[in-house]
């Protein structure tokens, strides 16, 4: 799974040019180019070598069965795998599993697809995901690749600490005082038209 393709280039490279290209043509508004280069995309031998590798060696559920039982993977069955991968193929139902939350004594269900369908759902992923990245607003963070919940956080804080904008003399309907979630109510007059309230609550 390591190996070239005929040019010479990477599997990786291969895919991340296609995946390069889907986000800027995303970006522009091209939907016609979108769904030419995702098609390309699920087909392309190399993105299947990488959806492949991802889950049966780099992932860290790759040691993990579905119904099937099918747990790891010879190089040769990697390769039978690769050329089995196709769009349209029907699912498989998942493994149902208990696991424990996180700092409580309850359980909570976990299907676990088989080794097929996590790499189809894996080769299914690069294709959409350029696409809604590029449309996504860039203060949306969950569950995005790159985010996590700590970096929402830190915006929020971010956001609320950072001085709001005053009203501009184009805006004559503005109301003479707003109450703001950073502690500040805009009058209107003296300096910046600002005026600090507690907690963000109202002032006579």
């Amino acid at each position: 799974m390591d190996g070239g393709t005929s040019t010479g280039e990477k599997p990786k490279d291969v895919s991340l040019s296609c995946i390069h290209r889907i986000y800027k043509a995303s970006r522009r508004g091209d939907v016609r180019t979108v769904r030419r280069l995702q098609k390309l995309l699920t087909k392309s031998w190399s993105a299947k070598c990488l959806a492949v590798r991802r889950v049966t060696q780099d992932n860290q559920g790759r040691k993990t069965a579905g119904v099937d039982g099918i747990k790891s993977l010879t190089p040769k069955q990697r390769l039978v795998l690769v050329n089995q991968l196709k769009i349209g193929s029907k699912a498989k139902p998942t493994r149902r599993v208990w696991i424990p939350k996180p700092g409580q004594d309850e359980k909570r269900p976990l299907g676990i697809p088989t080794m097929y369908d996590r790499a189809l759902q894996g080769l299914v992923k690069m294709a959409l995901e350029p696409e809604w990245e590029a449309r996504f607003e860039p203060s949306s963070y969950g569950f995005r690749p790159g985010r996590s919940c700590q970096d929402g956080a830190t915006r929020s804080c971010v956001f609320i600490t950072e001085e709001p904008t005053p009203p501009r003399d184009s805006f004559p309907s503005f109301p003479s005082k707003r109450v703001t979630d950073s502690g500040y109510v805009w009058t209107g007059n003296g300096t910046n038209g600002r005026q600090a309230t507690k907690a963000g609550t109202p002032v006579a």
